[in-house]
């Protein structure tokens, strides 16, 4: 049986490249908190749209990083940033009309009833602080993820993100479920989901610590990206609910058009969150995360707890974060996500069908999930990134056992682009060996 992979492993630089004078360096700075990508780690020097530059002059499609979402260096952000740096950058405990023009153009994107944010600086902070005030609203301790869910790293968020352990199991008021998928829940997947919630939150009540808050991407994006039907996640976020838990909607990945069906994951699925969580392309590369949620459930946790984020609610965050949703808007992004990625995914589909290497391609917009069949899907997937980016194509990897690819392009993508992906794909598949019956047997 193959062993679960923390994701930071996945597809990770694991020495063999020592010759490198800037690697090196690195190592020696950072030591063995160093992640890295590919078997010979890339400088990347400067981006445009969806592509980088290494500083050896190669180019490269880049397909993973979702923090770029409306593409690399956009105009518009860069001249944003740079325009507010110019008057003021300046710490948030301060009137700033850039930042409250932004929270409102953002809370009028999400649920009236979400009526408070929180600005702070990363995904893992904004999960982090969703943890707290979710036991001091419920006057609970438990939480339930998925059996390899990611959702920061903080000390008490890596607690809830079983693909960052390395060894051991779960703390003891962390219960872990299954992702959606018809092998765990057979052909009732969205109602075996939301049993296992239940059951989850049943048994966190029976070991004293109750259901604080049962958190889920609306797109599962390190348990191999699962996320349809739309309305999969209804069933399990009523159990939750109705067990006395909050629903945190984790869109750090998902969110702002991603998905190709308006700008929150949460919506495909007709439920309402408690609390939404923000990041990573809030900012397009300026470090932006946020937490939205009820007047109540903040205002019991600033009952007991001061919360101040120094550079969270600053005037160029503020910004920064209006650009972003500027430019989704005006060039029609989410439509262009939807379009491209519904392209992208049947082309995927297309392949599986007829080549047994690929279990299934899956996702929506440009958020694509393509699983590797096999025992040793994970090495497979390894040997597909490396493939893909000695043609030119970055990647990521995802699952318990890295047996998927993990596409997230900027949400510019072109129909070229698309193409140039799928030709690199095709041939970095062919030099994987062919099926045979012992293989999958």
């Amino acid at each position: 049986m193959a062993e679960r992979r923390p994701i930071l492993d996945m597809n990770a630089y694991a020495g063999g490249a020592e010759g490198d004078p800037l690697l090196a360096r690195r190592m020696a700075n950072v030591g063995a908190a160093s992640v890295l990508f590919y078997d010979r780690p890339l400088a990347l020097v400067r981006g445009r749209g969806v592509w980088v530059e290494a500083a050896d002059g190669a180019r490269y499609l880049d397909c993973y990083n979702n923090v770029l979402s409306v593409g690399h260096c956009h105009p518009r952000v860069v001249e944003a940033i740079a325009a507010q740096s110019a008057d003021l950058a300046i710490n948030s405990r301060y009137l700033s009309e850039v930042v409250e023009r932004y929270l409102e153009r953002l809370k009028a994107t999400l649920p009236p009833a979400l009526s408070n944010v929180v600005l702070c600086c990363s995904g893992s902070e904004a999960n982090d602080l969703a943890m707290r005030a979710a036991m001091k609203t419920t006057g609970r301790r438990g939480f339930v993820v998925t059996e390899a869910a990611y959702h920061g790293n903080t000390l008490a968020v890596t607690e809830i993100s079983p693909s960052s352990w390395k060894r051991g199991g779960p703390p003891p008021h962390v219960r872990l479920v299954p992702a959606p998928t018809q092998a765990a829940y057979g052909e009732d997947v969205a109602g075996g989901f939301g049993r296992a919630v239940a059951a989850a939150a049943a048994d966190l009540d029976a070991a004293g610590f109750g259901l604080a808050a049962f958190f889920a991407d609306s797109i599962l994006s390190s348990d191999g990206v699962y996320g349809d039907p739309p309305g999969l996640l209804a069933p399990a976020v009523a159990a939750a609910q109705a067990a006395g838990g909050l629903y945190v909607a984790d869109e750090v990945q998902p969110g702002f058009g991603r998905t190709g069906a308006g700008l929150w994951g949460f919506a495909r699925h007709g439920v309402r969150p408690d609390v939404v969580t923000m990041g990573k392309p809030m900012g397009a590369g300026y470090p932006m995360a946020g937490m939205a949620t009820r007047p109540e459930i903040l205002a019991a946790f600033c009952e007991d707890t001061g919360y101040f984020n120094t550079f969270g609610a600053n005037p160029v965050a503020g910004a920064a974060g209006l650009a972003v949703l500027d430019v989704i808007e005006d060039e029609g992004l989410i439509a262009n996500a939807a379009r491209v990625g519904g392209r992208l995914l049947a082309a995927l589909q297309g392949l599986a069908a007829g080549d047994a290497r690929i279990a299934e391609a899956r996702g929506a917009g440009l958020f694509i999930g393509v699983e590797i069949a096999g025992p040793d899907a994970g090495a497979r997937v390894r040997r597909l990134t490396e493939g893909l980016k000695a043609r030119g194509v970055l990647v990521g990897a995802a699952g318990r056992f890295g047996e998927a690819l993990k596409l997230r392009p900027p949400l510019t993508l072109t129909d070229a682009e698309a193409d140039f992906f799928l030709d690199a794909f095709a041939q970095a598949l062919g030099d994987l060996p062919d099926a045979d019956q012992s293989f999958f047997s």
